[in-house]
């Protein structure tokens, strides 16, 4: 989808891995601010409900003022999708960075996913209910990022299941913590329920509790021998 809109070259800013990026422009922090009002927006009308006047109304900019970034409401669910994803994936790799232990390695996961979930809730619910309104070129580039985050956790979990001696389905488990992890807006009540930090070691025990209760590859082969 061509357009001269400068949205088309220039993203939201994101937290640099190497320490080097551009400086922030203009331009960068009044996006993100449209993009905040949009993930709001997006959260109470939800995306078929919403409109580019319903988030003009909300941003306090006008239609043409919008169109000036992005071109259909399309890309700024989009841009925001974009953002998250890439924010979580690269703070991942910048946290594993110098850590060897495939145990921490996963709590480091875990702590760097629900804090990014539970600072961004709304973005995180926009972003699980509108999966799959993403068509063509858009949806195929979010879609590979995504494919990015599960290669990577899923490499955690085969060197730790390695390192253990373990043996279980590593895209079972992959996706398990997935289920744990990103339905956690819909129940999650900051009266009641402990900071990121403490959620985490409380769900990354629950997880690899169960990882470890495992059987472990001597145990499956005579298992596998016994019943042949």
């Amino acid at each position: 989808m061509a357009s001269a809109s400068p949205a088309n070259s220039q993203l939201l800013p994101r937290r640099p891995v190497s320490g080097k990026a551009r400086p922030e422009t203009r331009f960068d922090r009044r996006l993100a601010e449209i993009l905040a009002h949009g993930t709001d927006v997006f959260y109470e009308k939800g995306y078929e409900g919403a409109s580019m006047r319903d988030l003009s109304r909300a941003s306090g900019i006008s239609l043409a003022g919008l169109y000036y970034y992005f071109e259909s409401k399309e890309r700024l669910l989009y841009l925001i999708q974009k953002h998250t994803f890439t924010t979580i994936v690269e703070r991942l790799k910048e946290r594993l960075q110098g850590v060897s232990d495939p145990e921490q390695r996963i709590r480091i996961l875990i702590l760097n996913h629900l804090e990014y979930f539970l600072d961004n809730q709304k973005a995180m619910k926009v972003l699980s209910h509108e999966d799959d309104a993403l068509k063509n070129g858009f949806g195929q580039e979010i879609a590979g990022i995504k494919r990015e985050y599960y290669r990577i956790c899923r490499d955690l979990l085969d060197k730790f299941k390695e390192a253990k001696g373990l043996e279980f389905k590593s895209r079972i488990a992959v996706l398990s913590l997935f289920g744990m992890m990103n339905w956690i807006y819909t129940w999650y009540n900051p009266r009641a329920d402990a900071g990121a930090a403490e959620l985490a070691q409380q769900m990354a025990d629950i997880f690899l509790q169960g990882i470890y209760a495992a059987p472990g590859k001597a145990a499956s082969r005579k298992r596998s021998g016994s019943a042949s």
